[in-house]
């Protein structure tokens, strides 16, 4: 079995599966670096919201995601992936993970399914129909989450209502800070940026409440829509709030979206609350589920185009310097 890296079209392949995942205000904060039979996750420094995520949480929750992507796809290429997490943070800060594939093993039918919808899942800020996701579909998603570390929580009415006020009170304080507007505007007003993105992917205005979108207020031509009445609302959690827990927090969070688009089901982002905790330097205080890293409407929507995504030429950068040494703190994923 040809080895996934040793040829152009093989690293190329990894790099486009692993480039496609979900990133805050679509920065794809990722770039990837060959290192003998492994593959490095480094992060972007040019591509981190210097103002919205002074912490680098978002970053890594983005890097997470893309991380999951190509362990993914070391898995469909018929090898087992084997992964450091933070392999030397004082020393290469940029580097987030390390990829060995030591091993051959058949990819499993689930884990094909999950490969199979990563170019169809995408970010859907449409309104979504009443109807309510299945438990039985809930169920599947918070197992998804817990095997990468991770609990999602779905809320109950009171509960969605509740954060859905702490989401507008958030976007509306927000709304008032300028560098925080400066940046939004930088990463999503089209034709500002050559990664914005395009009205249609950022969806309809909210005509009325509750607010379920986030406002992107820099794109008044877009038309106005009124939402679901009643929004199922799940937070993804982590036992601990450090580097490490935001890499496994997007990993399980693309997990989870793999899943729910196999299952027909569209997703969502409302974070604003967790952006304003982060600008505050704020630690988010230990909940007994977990501390929060991300907000997750779920629900059934229309099909919506793919935003932009950076070319994997783009994403691989030098050879590596350094390996990490034998004292290393490892995760072994044998299983995806």
């Amino acid at each position: 079995m040809a080895f996934p890296i040793d040829t152009d079209l093989g690293i190329r392949w990894l790099l486009a599966a692993a480039g496609q995942a979900p990133s805050v205000h679509n920065t794809q904060p990722w770039r990837f670096r060959i290192a003998g039979k492994s593959i490095e996750l480094l992060a972007d420094p040019d591509r981190r919201l210097r103002r919205a995520d002074p912490r680098g949480r978002s970053l890594r929750v983005s890097c997470g995601a893309a991380l999951f992507n190509l362990r993914l796809a070391i898995r469909v290429a018929g090898f087992q992936p084997l992964t450091w997490l933070l392999p030397d943070p004082r020393a290469d800060p940029q580097l987030l993970a390390i990829v060995h594939m030591p091993a051959f093993g058949q990819p499993s039918s689930t884990e094909q399914e999950l490969f199979a919808n990563i170019g169809t899942r995408r970010t859907n800020r449409e309104p979504f129909d009443e109807r309510r996701v299945p438990p039985w579909v809930l169920a599947d998603l918070r197992i998804a989450a817990s095997r990468e570390g991770a609990n999602l929580v779905p809320l109950g009415g009171f509960g969605s209502t509740d954060l859905l006020d702490y989401v507008a009170m958030a976007e509306e304080e927000l709304g008032r800070d300028h560098d925080y507007l400066a940046e939004l505007r930088a990463w999503t007003m089209t034709g500002t940026h050559s990664d914005g993105m395009p009205s249609y992917v950022l969806g309809p205005r909210l005509a009325g409440d509750p607010a379920v979108v986030r406002d992107f207020g820099t794109h008044p031509d877009r038309p106005a829509a009124r939402f679901e009445h009643h929004p199922q609302i799940a937070v993804l959690t982590t036992p601990g709030d450090r580097p490490a827990d935001w890499l496994r927090a997007g990993q399980a969070l693309q997990r989870v979206l793999l899943l729910a688009s196999a299952h027909g089901v569209s997703a969502s982002f409302l974070n604003q609350p967790l952006d304003l905790r982060d600008m505050r330097h704020r630690t988010d205080p230990r909940h007994r589920r977990g501390h929060a890293q991300m907000i997750i409407r779920l629900g059934y929507g229309p099909s919506v185009p793919r935003a932009p995504r950076r070319p994997p030429a783009e994403l691989l950068t030098g050879p590596a310097t350094r390996r990490p040494s034998g004292r290393t703190r490892h995760e072994r994923n044998r299983s995806l």
